[in-house]
């Protein structure tokens, strides 16, 4: 520690700190533009000149190494002299229009010009006028009243792992812009508006709708990825106007993703469902609450005598809170049927019946930055889970060696150590070879389960399986993930059980990438057909168990057994959220009863007879339990849209009307403080071991085509689908076909025709591309697109067809 003097205060800071970071330590506030703690150090704005004894000139304190003994005078004579002449620099070329700026009244620059700035101007010519630069659908630009601080260009650098924007020319003539004719397209480019200290960088959704002292701020969670980000809701006029990253060092830091900044446009979409609706002779009928619950209730009564409790089914959504879930899971088991899910793009349950606890990340979001090696196995990493992305970025730059196993090549703007690309069909083969080539560099003392696996295991060794078994197993602390692929992949359980097997081998520790921001919350209050193996917050009716999200939508074997008749539909849409989407629709059109319970109209119509408009997280209180087992609560930060209810208030109601007991909840407080009692730590009940069941490695080659079927980042949840702005950018074009330049050939087509897509019974029409990254025998066709949906499972056998 070197001790040293600010404004005659005494204060000691670690070695290499500078004058900047003491300041900030006892609450001396140094003005300052370009430095942010965050990024690297420029010290291009000297705003932050100091004067320190001895020093022939004033100094930048975010950029001065402290010196034992060393005294700084932040507010003397000579600082603030120094401090005014920058600032009036800064403002001889800045225009004066704060009136209209969308940065008024939270501007840095206009702050610190009451401070330090002149009543008038003695600069008389004229002042420079700087093109505005067309940055994409989110990002909008005034650069005359750029700064030049470099913050949005470091970001992008340092943060985003790529460098859209840069600094060209010198002094008077510097400007920030993009690369000719390109966009700013990262999925976390809505930070440099917060970065900007001036009102050059504002957000295009946001402009010109509010003034930022006429919004309310309120604290929210995130509903969308597994990670938590804490977020500040600003309202206007009970209307959600801007979203803004509230500071969690141990989540989100200070940072927030492009999906939860500006997906709040999806809340006050035209699409939104406003009253109870009826379908009657075939024609849609708003009708009131208690009209729409009592036939609700009636017609689960009347499939329910007429089929049996268990032909009625209940999906949910993982979006959805902890309260809303387990109101759900509790009518259904109540009802006397299990058949309740909410993993609708889950193909395979095997694992069900071998797990051990809830499946979580494994450590929590602060280690990632702790790791010096890591395994993703089956992710689209940068657009599931946008944050996670950045930190680990941040961990290979301080020395991780970052592994991958994916059948999609994506740039992940980093360096990664070891990478196997192959077919999803591949994936459990190349596990397996790393899981050898990590016993035999360990040694053969392993326990009899593992060592049975490996030598019944037909596989060869590869260089990229030692490398990545090397990395695992060489450098401590190490992680192994398992991403959204992976968990849709119809081998899932295969995986889960030989990643943990291998976590076992290499002392890594293993964990899943949450899906949705309640994945483990939905486990924990019991949203799964069979909760009897797991500690979950059922209290009672443990026992009833019934068919997973496959069987009850006609997936698997065991569905032609005992289908569905009736189905209670909680913020999902099938036809988007659904492993098979093809059959998923065809199983709602074919059901007796479907009761949607959701905030948008959708396609609902088309196979719903009720609809029930339900609230989404800005109108309702809840709880998520993020991918690291975190409990967050919030509350609801506008009053509900026309005549929707929280859904806890709807499954309340309705059970009512079913002669359920133990459904009288008056506030969400009371179901909360049933799921998670006082003092109650769900971490002890986070697990992802698996008992090891006996299985072989299929060593045959694809010879089919097979679908590669991931997510696309915008159209991952209900809210995100409707967000205006998001779906102008470059992630959410109209999706296409594509494979490699092999596959190409082989068809005889080139790239940029029309092809017939065909799986299943259905087809579609997409253009084909062509992208050398991916494996053979493989095409890259995302789900949840209106022009995908008639296609059937994520990863099954697909034929392309020439037109």
């Amino acid at each position: 520690m070197i001790n040293i003097e600010i404004d005659g205060k005494p204060v000691s800071v670690p070695k290499g700190s500078t004058i900047m970071d003491g300041a900030k330590q006892i609450g001396v506030y140094i003005p300052h533009f370009c430095y942010h703690k965050k990024l690297s150090i420029a010290a291009n704005c000297r705003m932050c000149l100091v004067q320190v004894e001895k020093a022939p000139k004033p100094l930048p304190a975010c950029a001065t190494p402290v010196m034992d003994g060393m005294k700084v005078f932040t507010h003397s004579q000579q600082a603030i002299t120094a401090q005014k002449g920058v600032m009036e620099f800064l403002l001889i070329n800045h225009p004066l229009d704060c009136p209209i700026c969308d940065q008024g009244g939270e501007c840095q620059l206009q702050d610190l010009a009451v401070g330090y700035g002149a009543s008038e101007s003695r600069y008389d010519e004229p002042k420079r006028v700087v093109v505005n630069k067309n940055l994409g659908p989110l990002i909008s630009t005034d650069m005359t009243r750029c700064i030049h601080c470099t913050r949005c260009v470091r970001f992008g650098q340092e943060i985003a792992g790529i460098m859209e924007l840069g600094m060209a020319g010198r002094g008077e003539h510097s400007e920030i812009l993009s690369f000719v004719g390109k966009t700013v397209d990262s999925e976390i480019s809505g930070n440099v508006i917060d970065l900007c200290p001036v009102g050059a960088l504002v957000s295009k959704p946001f402009r010109y709708s509010a003034r930022t002292w006429e919004l309310s701020r309120r604290k929210s969670i995130s509903p969308h990825c597994g990670l938590g980000s804490n977020l500040v809701v600003q309202v206007k006029q009970n209307r959600v106007m801007r979203v803004l990253p509230r500071d969690n060092e141990a989540i989100n830091e200070c940072w927030l993703s492009d999906k939860d900044r500006f997906s709040y446009e999806g809340l006050n979409s035209e699409d939104r469902l406003t009253r109870p609706m009826i379908k009657r002779d075939g024609q849609w009928m708003e009708c009131e609450w208690q009209e729409a619950l009592e036939f609700t209730a009636n017609a689960l009564q009347a499939i329910k005598h007429k089929y049996g409790a268990r032909s009625i089914g209940a999906l949910g959504s993982a979006h959805s809170t902890a309260e809303e879930l387990y109101l759900l899971q509790k009518l259904m088991r109540g009802v006397g049927s299990g058949n309740i899910d909410h993993r609708l793009r889950q193909s395979d349950f095997r694992g069900d019946s071998y797990a051990q606890g809830i499946p979580w990340l494994g450590t929590s979001i602060a280690d990632l930055s702790q790791l010096k090696s890591c395994l993703i196995v089956g992710s689209t990493l940068r657009k599931d889970h946008p944050l996670i992305a950045q930190r680990l970025r941040q961990a290979v730059k301080n020395g991780m060696q970052l592994n991958i196993i994916n059948p999609i090549d994506d740039d992940l703007l980093t360096k990664v150590a070891n990478k196997a690309i192959v077919a999803p069909s591949l994936m459990v083969k190349i596990l397996a070879e790393i899981l050898k080539a990590a016993v035999e560099i360990k040694g053969n003392d392993q326990p009899k389960e593992i060592q049975h696996l490996v030598s019944s295991t037909n596989v060869s060794n590869t260089a990229s399986a030692f490398g990545i078994a090397s990395s695992l197993i060489e450098n401590s602390p190490a992680a192994i993930y398992l991403g959204n692929l992976s968990q849709h992949h119809p081998d899932y359980s295969r995986i889960m059980l030989l990643t943990s097997l291998l976590a076992q081998v290499t002392g890594a520790n293993f964990g899943l990438l949450g899906e949705a921001a309640n994945s483990v919350g939905a486990h924990w209050v019991g949203a799964i057909p069979d909760a009897r193996g797991l500690s979950t917050a059922i209290q009672s009716n443990r026992e009833v168990t019934g068919m997973n999200a496959a069987q009850m939508l006609g997936l698997g074997k065991d569905s032609a057994d005992e289908a569905c008749r009736a189905f209670i539909l909680m913020n999902v849409e099938p036809e988007f959220d659904a492993y098979n989407s093809q059959l998923a629709t065809k199983t709602m059109e074919s059901s007796e009863f479907v009761v949607s319970m959701s905030i948008y109209k959708g396609n609902a119509e088309t196979y719903a007879d009720v609809l029930l408009p339900i609230a989404p997280f800005t109108e309702t209180s809840g709880t998520y339990v993020s991918t690291e087992g975190r409990v967050q609560s919030f509350n609801g930060v506008v009053s509900p849209f026309g005549e929707a209810r929280p859904a806890w208030k709807i499954l309340r109601v309705l059970a009512n009307l079913l002669g359920l007991e133990k459904f009288d909840y008056e506030t969400p407080e009371q179901i909360r403080e049933e799921i998670f009692p006082m003092g109650m730590d769900i971490s002890q009940y986070l697990n992802n071991s698996m008992t090891n069941s006996e299985f072989n490695v299929d060593d045959s080659d694809q010879q089919r085509l097979q679908r590669i079927g991931e997510v696309p980042i915008y159209q991952a949840d209900p809210i995100v689908r409707r967000a205006e702005s998001l779906q102008l950018t470059q992630d959410a074009l109209p999706p296409k076909a594509w494979v490699s330049s092999a596959v190409l050939e082989r068809l005889g087509v080139a790239a940029g025709a029309l092809v017939r897509i065909k799986q299943g019974s259905e087809s579609v029409q997409l253009e084909i591309a062509c992208d050398e990254k991916l494996p053979a025998g493989c095409v890259r066709i995302p789900c949840a697109h209106p022009n995908t949906t008639a296609l059937g499972d994520l990863f099954g056998e697909i034929q392309v067809e020439r037109l």
